[in-house]
């Protein structure tokens, strides 16, 4: 069976998601999309589950047919400041706030959400593989916070971001061990993946 546009029909939804929240380095970034009620894109997914040049191909199709869409970015240093759950939440706001059109509904992605502007809402698990407007969402974000990661690649080739796009993968921890750290990397985050083998060398 195949997304369903959206969960409220009555209402102009707008569908929200993130991506980058359990990478080590960079912004975590969040994308608004309403869809119009004859939306339709066949290969419209869960992000995760495309390839990269799938959703490359996705993006302009999702922001010329989308009724409106939003990408807002928080960097690492708002996440150090306020946490990761809080700092996705931002991002979820700022997107919601940069839309042209005021939604009435919001579908989020996940089971976490802060209410924003006292319009309801409802958090879907793994939302971005059940409807069209968090799919949508979840491959604009996707999308905007690799382009990024690759650019900063550029700048910063130590840490292999052009394929991990900042997650703790062993090449970019290996990075970090030899290279040190970037303005770039989220400094609250384990980097080294040390507390999680401290935890398990007590266990």
């Amino acid at each position: 069976m195949g997304l369903k546009r959206c969960w409220q029909e009555d209402y102009l939804e707008a569908g929200v998601d993130e991506a980058g929240r359990g990478c080590l380095a960079g912004p975590v970034v969040a994308a608004a999309v309403i869809l119009p009620d004859s939306f339709t894109l066949p290969l419209l997914d869960d992000s995760k589950k495309l390839s990269a040049s799938q959703r490359a191909a996705l993006r302009p199709e999702i922001e010329r047919k989308a009724m409106a869409y939003h990408v807002a970015f928080v960097d690492n240093h708002e996440i150090d400041r306020i946490n990761i759950l809080q700092a996705s939440v931002r991002a979820m706001h700022l997107a919601l706030e940069g839309l042209n059109v005021s939604p009435e509904h919001v579908l989020v992605d996940g089971n976490y959400f802060i209410p924003w502007r006292f319009i309801p809402y409802r958090t879907v698990v793994k939302g971005d593989g059940k409807y069209m407007n968090i799919a949508a969402a979840s491959i604009l974000a996707k999308t905007y916070r690799d382009d990024y990661m690759i650019q900063l690649h550029d700048r910063f080739p130590h840490y292999s971001w052009d394929t991990n796009m900042g997650y703790p993968t062993s090449l970019h921890r290996e990075g970090i061990r030899r290279y040190g750290t970037t303005s770039f990397h989220r400094m609250s985050f384990d980097l080294l993946g040390e507390k999680k083998k401290v935890l398990h060398d007590k266990g």
